[in-house]
């Protein structure tokens, strides 16, 4: 939508917008319809979160006012606490005017796939998965698992999340790529420094506000036995559902359900989600077309290095951010990280 907030340009815009929604004749294009009210619900959360924070900045004015003329401990901490948060909204809504694409405030499905290296990268997999799952509850995403399979020792070869929520494409767009992890390996009787590849792959749900024409026929489709909890159910029916369509390559699996209707009705949906995004990153920049068929999990292709031995850093190539702070990273506290790359994607833009 915008690279810079301009609260009087927004409201502007809602007005005009409201003005649209109200004609009677506006459900005679659906598409059109679900645009106009998507982008409504947008503007009206933009304005509605600077309200929010500018009634916090008032409190805190008045209350270093009353600190004035009694300082009371107890309304000091008070105040602090009060700060911490205004300053974490300004943070998250400075972010939040950065999402400037299309599909910024749609859900979106992420991919996590352990790289070559066995039982060390499975686990490391999996701490990625803990950390993004972390990040989602902290920013009240819901995280509704598609499709898993587990290492044989440990952690997990590969997993597929939905993430639900406003803006949650928007938060997680730039995470997609090699994560590399160096450390002490706990698999290693040695005691050995161990380096892991996992990539990542976020792309988002598409709305029906988009169309995207999917011939069956371009496409194979197959069921099988789901694995993994969820009783005897899983071993007796051929509930999971594949597809691949053949144009592309491009392979999604589904199988959170008991139904292989709803499984395959799911399926369709993220194949519809990576044909969009596959298209946009292809007109993007040609060079990208490379990414959507997934990058190599190896050395020279990482985007961020989590260093936990013989120091302790977590760091982005593509902006050079980093933080010493690595529990807390592995923890979910990536927005510092996402804020760089947004940043320096709209300085890009000339934003």
């Amino acid at each position: 939508m915008r690279g810079l907030f301009d609260l009087n340009a927004i409201k502007e815009e809602l007005k005009t917008t409201k003005e649209l929604t109200n004609n009677p004749n506006l459900w005679d294009n659906q598409s059109e319809a679900q645009k106009l009210l998507k982008k409504q619900n947008i503007l009206q959360e933009l304005v509605n979160k600077y309200d929010s924070i500018q009634q916090d900045y008032q409190t805190c004015k008045e209350m270093l006012i009353l600190l004035d003329s009694d300082a009371d401990i107890s309304m000091f901490e008070e105040l602090e606490q009060y700060i911490k948060i205004l300053a974490e909204n300004v943070k998250n809504l400075k972010l939040e005017c950065l999402f400037s694409g299309e599909v910024d405030a749609n859900n979106c499905f992420l991919e996590i796939h352990a790289g070559a290296g066995g039982t060390e990268s499975h686990d490391w997999a999996e701490m990625l998965q803990r950390m993004y799952l972390r990040f989602a509850e902290r920013h009240d995403f819901n995280a509704e698992i598609i499709d898993m399979l587990q290492g044989e020792e440990a952690g997990i070869k590969s997993v597929t999340y939905k993430i639900s929520g406003y803006n949650a494409f928007g938060w997680l767009k730039a995470e997609s790529g090699v994560h590399r992890l160096v450390r002490i390996s706990p698999f290693n009787a040695a005691g050995k420094r161990q380096t892991s590849f996992a990539s990542v792959w976020v792309y988002p749900e598409i709305d029906d506000s988009i169309e995207i024409e999917i011939n069956e026929g371009d496409c194979r489709i197959d069921t099988y036995r789901a694995s993994g909890a969820g009783g005897q159910h899983v071993n007796t029916t051929d509930s999971a559902v594949r597809i691949t369509h053949k144009p592309t390559g491009i392979v999604v699996q589904c199988q959170n359900d008991r139904s292989q209707h709803k499984n395959k009705a799911e399926a369709f949906s993220m194949l519809k989600a990576r044909l969009y995004e596959f298209e946009l990153r292809k007109r993007e920049d040609a060079a990208n077309v490379e990414n959507a068929k997934k990058t190599d999990n190896s050395w020279g292709n990482q985007i961020r290095s989590y260093v936990l031995h013989p120091y302790r850093m977590v760091k982005d190539h593509r902006t050079s951010f980093e933080t010493s702070s690595t529990d807390d990273v592995l923890d979910g506290e990536i927005d510092g990280f996402i804020l760089a790359m947004l940043t320096e994607q709209s300085r890009k833009r000339g934003i």
